[in-house]
């Protein structure tokens, strides 16, 4: 059920967030690490 949370979040931010190509970049990046680190917990 987190996962989902995450993935849900991380969408939202990539959607919002995101106003160049640069900037998806990094805002994949950070829901990589992200979703990572909720795997590993």
């Amino acid at each position: 059920m987190k996962f989902i949370a995450i993935v849900l979040a991380a969408s939202a931010c990539l959607l919002a967030g995101c106003n160049t190509v640069r900037g998806v970049g990094q805002d994949i990046q950070k829901a990589g690490g992200a979703i990572e680190n909720a795997v590993k917990k």
